[in-house]
């Protein structure tokens, strides 16, 4: 007998098995490249956020930076339990266009930040906490692809989901890297006030994109469910109350200890790559003293380097973790974390290079006022800023160091980034899990939101050292909290025994 499935109004309720088959899984793949534009749309501006915010409004500093880069997570962490919540009761479909729609207006806004004429760091703000609204939907996603796979297939979809966001970190960086040649004066379309360039392009290429998403996840999305065995139970999010199967579990029984536990571990891991990814321009500039072009090329050749780097290790977490297991693995990731930040930490007796530390010792120079150099863009200030008073005494980081630690962040972060919400979705089980999807998101989100913030502020203030310090002792309370509720950190089926683990 056919199982129950796709419920869609113009489509047949009973289906042939491999034609349902085909259908459920053309929808995963939807879902994977929704997760990819999702990650694109994000990276393909990050390298370029500080000097193009600094482009804009000169009155703009590093710390407002970290409130820049965290505006994006703080509308992620506000929208995803609203998507989550419309996703468990409405088809999926609808809120999947209408955060979309929302993304890609906010990337025409933030191409017109520099327009007006007063406060623009603030509508770079703004668009910013828009385009996060709109980055919402990841919620879905995950709870789409938790809820269409069985308990065999779930840790190589989230797998997959994970290496197409990884692609999305990958292309993000190397587009702005590519378009970087068009320069920061660019061209001028005088019909719609339109400046385009380094800055701006990126964020109108993503626009582009997600017209391309609206239209597969109206076109080709369908809602698929099955249980932790593989079985097709019927979408809630298309019928009655009266035709729900009543054989799925209370929600009561599901193991809360566990699923606030993984949305802390969620929130420790998120926070800590969000610091890694603020501070990598801002420390690049001050440690080895590259100009703002430099900056968003190099970093963006690193970042894509690092994304080819995830997707061999999601490769490798997939084999992992059928062999030895879920928690491992987490367990693995965050101690090459620790490892990663550790390496990072500033030693010697090599000092970075002071801005204007070299046009001071001229006497000719030493007559300008810097004001009136600045002005010139062909002098543009390199270096560690001399109102960071911890430029004076706290050792220059190394080139080598940087690039190692970016190579062993690449290895821990998506090991552990897979294994955190692959763990929480087992342990929520067959369950709708829109609501909780939104809930890790929205604390994912929240670390994110606080991780620029936290970093810009220690950094700007107490320098490197500190601020890294301090993320070596966030991992080491995260590894003894997963110790701790080692044994919880189970499927919802093999708590209950109906899946031998």
């Amino acid at each position: 007998m056919s199982p129950l499935v796709d419920c869609d109004e113009t489509t047949p309720l009973l289906r042939d098995d491999d034609e349902d088959y085909r259908s459920r899984w053309r929808s995963i793949r939807v879902m994977y490249f929704t997760m990819f534009l999702s990650s694109v749309g994000f990276t393909i501006v990050i390298t370029s956020l500080w000097p193009y915010l600094q482009r804009i409004d000169e009155s703009a500093d590093a710390s407002f930076l970290g409130w820049v880069v965290a505006a994006y997570s703080l509308g992620q962490m506000v929208a995803s339990p609203i998507f989550g919540l419309w996703s468990n009761y409405r088809p999926r479909r609808e809120p999947l266009v209408c955060s979309i729609f929302i993304n890609l207006s906010a990337n025409i806004y933030y191409a017109y930040a520099y327009l007006p004429r007063t406060d623009n760091k603030f509508h770079m703000l703004m668009a910013r906490a828009f385009v996060g609204f709109g980055a919402g939907n990841v919620a879905v996603v995950r709870s789409y692809v938790a809820g269409a796979t069985s308990l065999k297939e779930r840790t190589s979809a989230m797998a997959n989901m994970s290496a197409c966001q990884a692609l999305g970190f990958i292309l993000g960086p190397a587009l702005q890297a590519c378009l970087s040649f068009i320069g920061e004066r660019g061209v001028t379309v005088q019909v719609i006030k339109l400046q385009l360039n380094m800055y701006t392009a990126p964020a109108l290429l993503a626009v582009a994109f997600g017209l391309i998403n609206i239209l597969l996840v109206v076109l080709v999305l369908r809602e698929h469910r099955v249980d932790d065995h593989g079985r097709h139970i019927q979408a809630i999010n298309y019928i009655s109350e009266d035709r729900v199967d009543i054989s799925e579990e209370p929600e009561e029984i599901i193991d809360q200890v566990a699923v606030l536990t993984s949305n802390v571990l969620f929130f420790i891991v998120m926070f800590i790559f969000a610091v890694f990814e603020t501070i990598s321009t801002p420390l690049s500039m001050d440690m080895f003293a590259w100009t703002r072009k430099q900056a968003v090329l190099y970093n963006g050749v690193i970042i894509c380097c690092i994304g080819f780097e995830s997707i061999l290790v999601f490769l490798v977490v997939k084999v992992a973790s059928q062999r030895v297991g879920d928690r491992p693995v987490l367990l693995a990731g965050l101690a090459i974390i620790f490892c990663g930040f550790f390496i990072l930490l500033p030693w010697g007796n090599h000092y970075p290079k002071i801005q204007w530390a070299d046009l001071k010792n001229n006497s000719l120079l030493s007559k300008m006022s810097e004001t009136a150099i600045a002005a010139n863009s062909s002098l543009e200030p390199t270096g560690c800023p001399y109102e960071q008073t911890w430029c004076q005494y706290t050792p220059a980081i190394h080139l080598a160091q940087y690039i190692s630690s970016d190579f062993i962040i690449g290895v821990g972060y998506p090991a552990c980034n897979v294994m955190s919400y692959t763990l929480y979705s087992k342990i929520l089980g067959s369950k709708p899990q829109g609501i909780y999807m939104g809930w890790l998101t929205a604390s994912g989100s929240g670390a994110r939101t606080l991780g620029p913030v936290f970093v810009s502020q220690v950094y700007t203030i107490l320098g490197p050292r500190w601020a890294f310090s301090l993320i070596c002792g966030m991992v080491v309370g995260a590894i003894g909290l997963l110790s701790c509720v080692y044994h919880r950190l189970i499927a919802f089926s093999v708590r209950h025994g109906s899946i031998i683990e």
